[in-house]
């Protein structure tokens, strides 16, 4: 995984953050009547500048999504739909390696309800969110719906002529459209315009790959030929070139259109991020490179082609857009399997991506036949169909299977199944690229292979190549970080050995550590709980470092990998502190007896984070992440608290000046 190491940010906008409850967000909320028994429930919230607010849809395994909870324990109404959001604007996170979903300036939320009983009055809801600028924060706020007084004879009638299948449609409408959230239009981001290059980059080399496959490379002197005999004249010949290049552009990129417009501009990035989407894209896979190996062919239907080639017969430019046509059907059981990962992937980007991506496919399939057909002495350079047709396809198949095992590990990672965890996965890899190196050197064979008198410089180049890679991922079985391919496999912490194979038994294994204590980044001993920590800090008299974080929270992350892994910072975090991490967004549940009333914030404290949250707010007025403390055995400050700081000799003066403070103290 790349990370990006932050210089010399200005800390003295976060200085101001240290001492301070921050509220970034100014909530209101209103109910908008839509009929007698139906209203709108109106959250808006007004976002301070270069806040970000996350929507309910961001994937997982990236900043926390907002939540919302509404009280109706007596069944007084129903929720029509899930929360509907305004538009939010999308970005790509490089330290969780997933998009994120914002606003900025302003939002808001509408939840459509149905009362069923007129006696009602108020409707309470609440709403869990994060907001981040260069700090992060987890807050809640509570609402109270004032509902306008209905009649009871209004609530009866709705209850009697609404069908109950008029009822199921419409929730089955409002929930589709709840899954289709719209997206703000706007000229893309500098990062957005990047990933859709890569998109194309990509798409274009999978068009290139399926021209070199049996189905489509035999055709191209047979077409050339087409159009240099039946055309009048060399002008007309590349006319028709070109017009039957264009048509097959306009196929694919009317494909991709038909996805977007069908799915949304980003329904699809949301289904991406579903574990049973996941396991479905998978098994696709899985079928694709099956096919690719030579078990069976995927076709489209005989009758298909037959009536496509009738209309191609009849000439002109509906007759040459037929070919084209014919071209995508016979050509299919090749680039089939292709087209469909590529909008497997590109969809998972959401946008217009799986437009892009169909246009970089049919343009690299699309230009040899124009070029061809245009300068039709250069047919001469092209080489002799073969048994390396073949070989193209099976490579092909082989990297369909190595990319299955990964939405299959995307699934795995959602659910925390720990099924496939780094280790597996690895191994999967291994096995399926050496195989792949041993057919392209000529120890494997496949059933629609040429017998292999010798092995081709390009071949075996290829194989030597693959082979390398291999060997390469093996030391990632023990712990390699293996950065080359690290947006791939899972991360070293979803493993067997998250402190690597050759770890210390002391430190890689729970039994040796202290009570409450666990592995933390850079195999730290690492507390989660205040009190235990605190008692192992006074029984071997060391300072304590608060460390106030959040799983979701990306400065945390940036601080850990950038500023933690210096190697003077982690001697004094290793040695010369003891360091408790509370999580604010840790969502387990208190026990009933611990849950209470915050006399702060007068928010429900339930869970484990919003325990941290109100401690970090009542102890030292602030609710921002990542916020460090350094603390006596007293429970005092030894010097002042800081946030995000990722200059590494600021933050490592600031860690030694409150240990020598201790010192002194002692």
């Amino acid at each position: 995984m790349k990370k990006v190491l932050f210089f010399l940010l200005p800390f003295l906008v976060l200085a101001n953050l240290n001492a301070q409850i921050v509220k970034p967000v100014k909530w209101t909320s209103k109910v908008e009547k839509l009929s007698e028994t139906e209203f709108n429930l109106v959250i808006q919230g007004k976002i301070d500048d270069e806040w970000h607010v996350y929507s309910q849809f961001t994937p997982e395994n990236g900043p926390l999504p907002a939540e919302f909870a509404f009280e109706n324990e007596k069944g007084n109404y129903e929720l029509v739909g899930k929360v509907k959001e305004s538009p939010y604007k999308k970005q790509y996170n490089e330290v969780f390696e997933v998009d994120e979903y914002y606003f900025e300036k302003k939002v808001t939320f509408t939840q459509k309800v149905k009362i069923l009983n007129a006696n009602l009055s108020l409707i309470k809801a609440k709403i869990d969110y994060q907001v981040c600028k260069q700090a992060c924060i987890n807050d809640n706020v509570q609402f109270t719906f004032a509902i306008p007084a209905i009649k009871e004879t209004a609530v009866v009638s709705s209850v009697d002529t609404v069908s109950k299948t008029d009822t199921l449609s419409n929730k089955n409408k409002e929930i589709k459209q709840a899954g289709k959230p719209s997206v703000v239009v706007e000229a893309p981001k500098e990062e957005d315009k990047k990933g859709l290059w890569t998109i194309f980059l990509l798409a274009f080399l999978g068009g290139f790959a399926a021209l070199l496959t049996p189905c489509v490379f035999p055709m191209i002197p047979m077409t050339v030929s087409f159009f240099t005999k039946q055309s009048k004249n060399p002008a007309q010949g590349k006319r028709n070139a070109i017009l039957y290049g264009i048509s097959i552009i306009a196929i694919y990129v009317v494909l991709g259109l038909a996805i977007t417009g069908i799915f949304g501009a980003d329904a699809l990035n949301a289904l991406s991020t579903n574990p049973w989407f996941n396991v479905f894209f998978f098994f696709l896979l899985i079928v694709f490179a099956v096919s690719f190996l030579g078990a069976f062919e995927i076709m489209l239907p005989n009758s298909w082609a037959n009536k496509v080639d009738r209309q191609a017969d009849k000439g002109g430019v509906v007759g040459i857009l037929f070919m084209a046509l014919a071209l995508a059907i016979v050509s299919f059981s090749c680039t089939g399997p292709i087209v469909g990962t590529l909008l497997v992937e590109s969809a998972s980007k959401g946008g217009i991506a799986p437009i892009v991506g169909m246009l970089g496919f049919s343009t690299a399939l699309a230009l040899p036949f124009m070029l061809f057909a245009m300068f039709p002495s250069w047919m001469h350079s092209l080489p002799k169909s073969g048994g390396w047709l073949n070989t193209v396809k099976v490579s092909l198949g082989f990297l369909e299977l190595a990319l299955a095992f990964k939405f299959l590990s995307n699934a795995d990672l959602v659910l925390q199944l720990h099924l496939l965890e780094r280790e597996v996965f690895l191994a999967i890899w291994i096995a399926i690229f050496g195989a792949w190196a041993l057919y392209l050197l000529g120890k494997i064979t496949t059933p629609h292979d040429s017998p292999l008198t010798h092995i081709s410089v390009g071949r075996l180049s290829l194989g030597l190549l693959v082979l390398a890679f291999t060997i390469y991922m093996i030391p990632g079985l023990f712990g390699a970080p293996l950065k080359l391919i690290s947006a791939f496999p899972p991360p070293q912490t979803y493993s067997e050995s998250p402190t690597g194979f050759f770890g210390n038994s002391a430190t890689s294994s729970k039994d040796g550590l202290p009570d409450g204590a666990e592995i933390g980044p850079h195999s730290l001993t690492v507390f989660t709980d205040y009190t235990k920590g605190l008692a192992y800090a006074k029984t071997v008299n060391k300072p304590v470092m608060l460390d106030f974080t959040g799983y979701a929270c990306v400065n945390c992350r940036k601080m850990e990998n950038n500023v933690w892994s210096d190697e003077k910072v982690l001697n004094v975090l290793k040695n010369e502190v003891v360091l408790i991490s509370l999580y604010v967004d840790d969502k387990r549940e208190l026990p009933k007896s611990e849950q209470t009333v915050s006399k702060e914030t007068g928010n429900d404290i339930i869970t484990v984070g919003d325990k941290w949250t109100e401690f970090i707010i009542t102890k030292y007025k602030t609710n921002t992440q990542p916020f460090y403390v350094l603390i006596d055995l007293k429970e005092e400050k030894l010097n002042e608290p800081i946030s995000y700081t990722p200059n590494i000799g600021e933050y490592l003066a600031w860690l030694k000046d409150g240990v020598s403070k201790l010192q002194i103290k002692s």
